[in-house]
């Protein structure tokens, strides 16, 4: 196939789209080309030679247009589009990682049906090719766990707070003034950016699918002064840390949450807008990458990474997930966490199965204390509403 041109028909022109667009022109690639674009508001002015549309008609009845790129924000009309093209028999490229949380198992299904494949490596971690990696290099049962800062909004904020003693409102803002934040940061801050991520790079490093709801989600909306300084005295920063981990039991844990990370480990150096996977394994200890997980250009070269593999009719095979021994996914495991609330009635919230260290005051109490995920997940909308803030505190 890569003596054949790619005309590409591209659904969205917003950062990534019109990133890739700026990447193709940049490189000037002989065999792909974005042949029509399909946006919502055809009247907003852009700076592109190519034909727009506000109708998927124009593209998918377009005989010369031979391949699908979907780079939208809203996850139902991603899911329409990307079915649209597999039913076409057309290969596609997709970035939407909700719409992929939701229904990667049945675009599974549609891609085996249809013969024709759905990449979308540009969807976990920008720059960092983690699904392709996770699906070539570690398609066995060596592999333990992954876990990472997988939002780059939150890093920056989290990086400001640290590095310039920034509010967490002053960080909030700079971020959003800069476009690392939306207006309403909620999908960023709250981990469900991070989570829907998360569920993708599991399907591929365990072969297990496990549905957003069922999955422990907790961001750094709710974190204060008091508990920026509790990690400074603690020599530890907080990161929001996505995290799946395969048991001695063939079990596989699940959770998106804040972390206090001690300056040993990887990840306490990710700084601003990047990225960091961990990839740990039975044999090979540790393996780390690193990148720039989000803006226009890092995620459109991954768009375009994903592309040029359709043009050696690369798929992903999801080796894993035909495996007889498949994990099972629990909640049933206990940890260490950080745990500050404003009245008694907040500390009954959990059922905490030992407490290790507890301070009160008139303004700020925590307590240091073992948890289990099913405990967590039971509250896990209460825990958002109320004056809390809860993380992950590993002894090392």
């Amino acid at each position: 196939m890569n003596s054949k041109k790619l005309n590409i028909g591209l659904f969205g022109f917003g950062t990534v789209g019109s990133g890739l667009y700026d990447v193709l022109k940049r490189i000037n690639s002989k065999n792909v080309e974005i042949k029509r674009v399909c946006v919502r508001n055809l009247s907003k002015p852009r700076n592109a030679d190519v034909a727009f549309t506000d109708n998927a008609d124009d593209i998918f009845n377009d005989p010369e247009i031979n391949f699908i790129v979907e780079l939208i924000d809203d996850a139902d009309a991603a899911y329409t589009i990307v079915k649209r093209a597999l039913q076409s028999g057309l290969p596609v490229v997709s970035g939407n990682k909700k719409m992929l949380a939701h229904h990667i198992e049945e675009l599974i299904d549609l891609q085996a049906r249809y013969n024709v494949g759905l990449l979308y490596d540009a969807s976990a971690c920008g720059s960092i090719p983690v699904i392709r990696n996770l699906e070539e290099y570690y398609d066995n049962d060596l592999l333990t766990s992954v876990k990472g800062i997988l939002n780059g909004s939150s890093n920056f904020i989290l990086s400001k707070i640290f590095n310039e003693n920034m509010s967490y409102d002053n960080a909030l803002k700079l971020a959003q003034d800069l476009g690392f934040a939306e207006s309403n940061p909620s999908l960023d801050i709250d981990g469900w950016d991070s989570l829907f991520k998360l569920i993708i790079i599991t399907v591929h490093a365990f072969g297990l699918y496990v549905a957003p709801e069922k999955i422990f989600t907790y961001g750094i909306s709710n974190m204060g002064d008091d508990d920026i300084r509790f990690a400074n005295e603690k020599e530890r920063r907080f990161k929001l840390v996505a995290h799946v981990e395969k048991l001695k039991d063939n079990r596989l844990i699940m959770s998106v949450m804040p972390q206090l990370i001690s300056r040993n480990k990887y990840i306490y150096s990710v700084e601003d807008e990047f990225n960091g996977v961990v990839i740990k394994g039975l044999f090979y200890d540790k393996q780390f990458m690193f990148g720039r997980g989000a803006g226009g250009y890092p995620t459109g070269s991954a768009v375009l990474s994903d592309i040029t593999a359709c043009l050696y009719d690369y798929k992903y095979e999801y080796k894993k997930r035909n495996d007889s021994q498949l994990p099972e996914y629990t909640t049933d495991h206990s940890f260490r966490v950080y745990y500050r609330y404003s009245n008694l009635s907040d500390l009954a919230l959990l059922n905490f199965e030992s407490i290790s260290e507890e301070y009160k005051s008139d303004k700020y109490n925590y307590v240091i204390g073992r948890v289990s995920l099913q405990s967590l997940l039971d509250v896990n909308d209460e825990l958002r509403k109320r004056n809390i803030f809860i993380a992950a505190y590993p002894n090392d």
